[in-house]
């Protein structure tokens, strides 16, 4: 007996076969219609993902990522179990059961859009997200989506499920310029993908559908919603257990950018090096993922710049207090959004936080800050601010906090990190401070100003100032090679040049800073105590054409330096940088090096791009391979060993670097140590006597003033270390009567080079061939008996005595020559 179906059902058979038919038939000539102009899926394998240039310093700190989009590639094996759990569970919870197309997803999110209950959820698998952002564009909606079920079909063919979940949690836009998730972790946490909590990663699985709204930067009510949504599916897949739901609910979402982990705020630094990288390579170091490493050390910089803030707030509390950036008037109770209205008008600086004063009495001040909470200002960290009345006066002493500030005033503070802070006003004044290894140039620290984001210029690199009085070394440099001796006698008195006739010009007369005349002084005493008109008469005897071309051998650019007397007095106009290369030659022995600040470049697998190769000072290289820079050499024999060799062994390997790489000499190394030595006093009894505090007898170096102290200057050394620090208004305008480079730019320095020689044992250039030793009278700076009460040891060149001069001294010398005694005041 035939079963017979009953005649509608065959026609309704007919009709769905015909019409899946039709569609299988529309699907297929849909995709040979399309194919043509789909991209090849395996093109995918070969992604480039965009990777923003990543500067590290030597030691492997991050100091910035430059490029439009932020991440950090990773690998499946290196995603945490709850990264992944999380964004199944919010985006795609079927992705290891589906083809690339879920259509039991598409009909749950079709019926949840219509109103029926359910989990809800986006039609779109991880795989059709990650093709809709790599391998099509923006198109007619139709045509896309086409587009994009046939490409998704055809890449869960081509990559197995761990490679396209790899791929899309390395693209995925996750706002505030994050692509992936590891760059997302440091920016909203600070932390790396390992490092998360469950609910940082809900958090993070909740941006994708708005990044712009999701993320906590953005809203932070909106992202702990989402987060809330994402930890409830992680629970309903069984994900996370119900306390760990209940315990990643109770986290609190933070609104603030983390930036990235152990990251070092060098932004001077990283804006030079992403200059060089730019000239050498375009544009394409935004985004194929190259690496730089400076020259800088992380400890070092952040020395320098704890240094430069110190010293501006120093400087800038002794010239007074000029008021609150803002007054306000508060609610009798205020408010946290009050108070937060206020605050985000004004950006934090330098470590200085903007605050709003809450209340006021006589032995204390509250203030509410955003980062830190609400402070207490104690009248002891009040005191200093007294008026500022201009031309250096300053208001009368203050002996109440209510003197000072008032409820509703806006003020800067520095946190204490005991609940309480100093008082602040973020400084008017400048400064620069760099420091490089006077070896091979490296630069180990920059601080270009006191803080990149108020002001962008880098005064180490772009600031020519005047170089005042610390230009003088070069010049009694010159004087060394030209027949003076330290212990040479000049006039320390005034002197009129006058103008020639007819001239536009008035007479000249140069003064000492103190405007004080020490008479006959020896030029060791002079350079000691910065006598201005010995410097003058030093230059016009040895001729000031001979002491400039003497100048420019240590490195200056004769742009900038006067073809007059001038120069004596440190007209000049130089860089800190043009500074610490010039007292590098003094430091390691008399070698020109040139200063660097990129070490080495890789590209995005590891590979070296570029490696830098500085010229080295080479101390204990034969002389004759280290002629001047005009080709001739210096025929006083071979140089000592000193302690520092160990550095040329860190970078070249051996003692000695290859012939290609050996630094030029530009003065002999008995010059080198005698100027150095001479230096040596300025620390010891002259006008940087308050670097005597670091407890150290390796340190040289020389202050410097300029005209109407519009600059202050200290530039000083060991054999390890060259350190330049410089203070002035970027208008150049006086910096006070009462400033000077001892003052001023000095305790910047030693600021610095306490942290910076921390540790490390003294260093000194051994006493080369050229170099001898003899009593001199230091009321005639001519050789006398050892029995002369006024007998002072000091160091000539070879040649400079004469014979009978050099072997009348019937006690044998010390070792060190004893220091030049003062009766007066130094300044």
């Amino acid at each position: 007996m035939k079963l017979r179906l009953p005649k509608w059902l065959l026609v309704l058979t007919c009709l769905v076969a015909t019409g899946v038919g039709s569609v299988l038939l529309a699907l297929i000539g849909t995709f040979y219609y399309l194919k043509p102009t789909l991209p090849d899926v395996a093109s995918i394998r070969e992604l480039k993902l965009q990777v923003p240039l990543r500067i590290f310093s030597r030691d492997g700190v991050l100091i910035a990522q430059i490029g439009e989009q932020r991440r950090i590639p990773v690998s499946y094996a290196d995603l945490p179990d709850r990264v992944v759990q999380a964004f199944l569970a919010a985006e795609d919870d079927r992705f290891f059961e589906h083809p690339g197309i879920d259509w039991q997803g598409i009909t749950r999110a079709v019926l949840f859009a219509l109103g029926m209950p359910g989990p809800g959820g986006g039609g779109s698998t991880l795989t059709q997200q990650l093709v809709r952002t790599t391998l099509i564009q923006n198109e007619p909606t139709i045509r896309r989506k086409l587009r994009e079920i046939f490409l998704s079909v055809t890449l869960e063919d081509e990559l197995s499920k761990e490679e396209i979940l790899e791929l899309y949690l390395n693209t995925v836009f996750l706002g505030q310029r994050a692509y992936g998730v590891a760059a997302a972790a440091e920016i909203y946490f600070g932390k790396t993908l390992a490092e998360l909590s469950i609910a940082e990663a809900a958090l993070l699985a909740g941006i994708p559908q708005r990044p712009s709204n999701y993320n906590p930067i953005a809203s932070r009510e909106l992202a702990q919603g989402r987060r809330a949504y994402v930890l409830r599916r992680m629970y309903e897949q069984g994900f996370i257990s119900a306390d760990e739901r209940r315990l990643a609910l109770a986290e609190a979402v933070s609104g603030e950018i983390s930036g990235p982990a152990s990251a070092l705020n060098a932004p001077y630094v990283a804006e030079l090096v992403r200059l060089e990288l730019l000239e050498r390579y375009g544009d394409s170091i935004y985004t194929d993922g190259f690496v730089a490493y400076a020259t800088v050390d992380s400890r070092l910089q952040w020395a320098a710049d704890v240094a430069l803030r110190s010293a501006m707030l120093e400087y800038d509390q002794r010239h007074g207090y000029r008021g609150p950036l803002r007054k306000t008037k508060l609610s009798p109770v205020e408010t946290p959004d009050e108070l937060v209205g206020l605050l985000e008008e004004v950006p934090a600086y330098g470590g200085l936080l903007p605050a709003v004063v809450i209340a006021v009495d006589p032995r204390s001040a509250t203030v509410a800050t955003r980062q830190r909470g609400v402070l207490e200002l104690p009248l002891e960290q009040v005191r200093w601010a007294r008026a500022a009345l201009g031309r250096d006066r300053l208001g009368p002493p203050i002996s109440s906090v209510a003197e000072v500030l008032e409820r509703g005033d806006l003020v800067y503070v520095l946190p204490k990190g005991d609940g309480r802070a100093w008082l602040a006003q973020l400084p008017e004044a400048q400064g620069a401070m760099v420091a490089i290894d006077p070896v091979d140039g490296a630069i180990v620290a920059l601080s270009g100003g006191f803080d990149y984001f108020a002001s962008q210029f880098n005064r180490v690199t772009q600031a020519r100032r005047q170089a005042g009085s610390g230009f003088k070394p070069f010049i009694y440099s010159a004087a060394i090679d030209n027949g003076f001796t330290p212990s040479s006698i000049l006039l320390d008195a005034p002197v009129v040049y006058e103008a020639p006739e007819g001239a536009d010009f008035s007479d000249w007369r140069p003064e000492n800073d103190d405007s004080r005349f020490y008479g006959p002084i020896r030029l060791r005493d002079a350079l000691a105590r910065s006598r201005n008109l010995v410097s003058i008469r030093l230059m016009r005897a040895m001729g000031f054409d001979v002491a400039r071309e003497h100048a420019l051998r240590f490195g200056f650019d004769p742009e900038f330096v006067a073809k007059d007397l001038t120069i004596a007095l440190g007209t000049a106009q130089v860089t800190p940088l043009e500074m610490a290369t010039g007292f590098a030659v003094f430091a390691n022995g008399g070698f020109g090096i040139k200063p660097y600040l990129v070490e080495r470049v890789l590209d995005a697998e590891g590979l070296l791009l570029w490696e830098a190769a500085p010229m080295l000072a080479c101390a204990t290289c034969p002389a004759e391979a280290a002629g001047l820079a005009d080709g001739s050499a210096y025929p006083r024999g071979p140089e000592a060993v000193t302690d520092s060799s160990t550095s040329i062994e860190e970078v070249g390997g051996s003692l000695e670097p290859p012939t290609d790489q050996r630094a030029s000499r530009v003065i002999s190394a008995a010059n080198a140590f005698i100027v150095t030595d001479m230096m040596r006093d300025v620390v010891r009894v002259g006008t940087a006597r308050r670097a005597l505090a670091l407890g150290r007898t390796d340190l040289a170096g020389k202050t410097g003033t300029s005209n109407d102290v519009r600059d202050a200057w200290f530039a000083g050394f060991n054999p390890e270390l060259v350190a330049v620090s410089w203070v002035g208004f970027d208008t150049e305008r006086s910096l006070g009567a009462q400033e000077q480079g001892g003052r001023t730019a000095l305790p910047m320095w030693i600021h610095f080079m306490r942290e910076a020689l921390r540790g490390q044992p003294e260093q000194r250039l051994a006493m080369p061939s050229g170099v001898v030793t003899a009593r001199v009278s230091r009321i005639t700076g001519q050789p006398t008996r050892w029995n002369d009460p006024d007998a002072v040891l000091d160091y000539f060149l070879e040649g400079q005595l004469e014979p009978s001069a050099a072997s009348d001294q019937e006690a044998p010398p010390p070792a060190v020559p004893r220091p030049p005694s003062s009766q007066d005041p130094i300044f």
